[in-house]
């Protein structure tokens, strides 16, 4: 499991075309033959760890996306972390409401510089989504541009799409 820094600058920017380009493709071309069953999820999206403003800007939900989808990777924001966690699928299989991925399993990691005498730390907790298993997310579709985790106590409320315009 990596950790990656939030971009900033011309990383910021490429991220953002990116994205746009993501969203401004059908949202439905994704549920045609030969795409991921996941495709649908493609973006960036806000909300779950806190209810989302009926008029948020583009521009306001693409700066501090909580959660990214792309096709072999999921990226998560924290609140108290600056850093992305970043979970690769293993599995993605479309459900009657949604989509179950299924993570490659992570081991805790240890924390530089912090603990003991020795220098070692606790490992900490393995990155989840808060859900009953850390490497299970059961993605429920509410919209077509609105989503929300099954069971999963880090994100309590829906989380809604970023749109590119």
């Amino acid at each position: 499991m990596r950790r990656i820094t939030r971009p900033t600058g011309p990383r910021l920017v490429i991220c953002l075309l990116a994205c746009v380009a993501a969203l401004t493709a059908s949202p439905r071309a994704a549920d045609a033959g030969g795409a991921p069953p996941h495709g649908w999820l493609f973006g960036s999206w806000t909300g779950g760890l806190f209810p989302v403003n009926g008029a948020l800007t583009a521009q306001a939900c693409l700066s501090q996306p909580v959660v990214i989808f792309t096709r072999d990777l999921v990226l998560r924001a924290t609140l108290t972390d600056p850093m992305y966690t970043q979970r690769e699928v293993e599995t993605a299989r479309a459900t009657a409401g949604g989509t179950e991925f299924r993570f490659v399993t992570s081991r805790p990691m240890v924390a530089a510089g912090g603990g003991d005498l020795l220098g070692l730390s606790a490992p900490r907790p393995v990155p989840g989504f808060g859900c009953e298993n850390a490497d299970v997310l059961h993605v429920s579709r509410r919209s077509e541009n609105e989503i929300a985790f099954t069971g999963c106590a880090d994100f309590p409320y829906p989380l809604v799409r970023c749109s590119g315009r």
